[in-house]
């Protein structure tokens, strides 16, 4: 049974309407070395990592530690925007959290049932470095919840999910937090 730990990255140099990709701030990098400290219990593992640059980074850390290589993965990555206008994602993010996936539809849906199957595919322990709605489409799976947003993963916390016969199942959620987009 393959264990799979989502790590949402550390605390971004800029909110979602202030840069369209920051790396992380002073604290979220001291996030990301904690996170590593939490992960080295569970042994050296594959890692994967969101193209973004704050889950990137996040990860540094954890690959350090384990001498591992990060492979991107597009389909761990936040869910996507409709528009590259830094205060229109904004916006849209902020009216997203509070529905569904049904009031969504579409394209997001779509993203949202690829990065379900390939979480459910996962044939080896593996930690991945994600987001904030990314982790959220994962554990509203679990729990079969339409919700977009079904817990609020602090920064750096690590939410584990078993994947077995083509199946995701919940083990344990991460810490959590007030989460604001701006």
């Amino acid at each position: 049974m393959p264990r799979i730990y989502m790590i949402r990255h550390g605390k971004a140099a800029a909110d979602f309407s202030g840069h369209p990709d920051p790396g992380l701030d002073p604290l979220g990098q001291t996030q990301a070395s904690l996170a590593a400290d939490a992960m080295a219990a569970f042994g050296p593992m594959r890692i994967l990592s969101s193209p973004l640059a704050r889950a990137r980074e996040t990860a540094e850390p954890l690959a350090a530690m384990w001498d591992r290589q990060v492979y991107i993965e597009p389909r761990v990555a936040e869910i996507p925007s409709p528009s590259y206008d830094l205060t229109e994602r904004a916006h849209w993010l902020q009216e997203v959290m509070g529905g569904t996936w049904g009031d969504l539809g579409g394209r997001w849906v779509d993203w949202r049932d690829i990065l379900i199957d390939f979480l459910a595919d996962m044939s080896e322990d593996t930690a991945i470095f994600s987001h904030f709605i990314a982790i959220n489409a994962a554990v509203g799976h679990t729990r079969g919840s339409d919700a977009i947003v079904n817990f609020r993963p602090d920064n750096c916390s690590i939410t584990q999910f078993v994947a077995e016969d083509g199946r995701l199942t919940l083990e344990a959620l991460g810490a959590e937090a007030d989460t604001e987009v701006r």
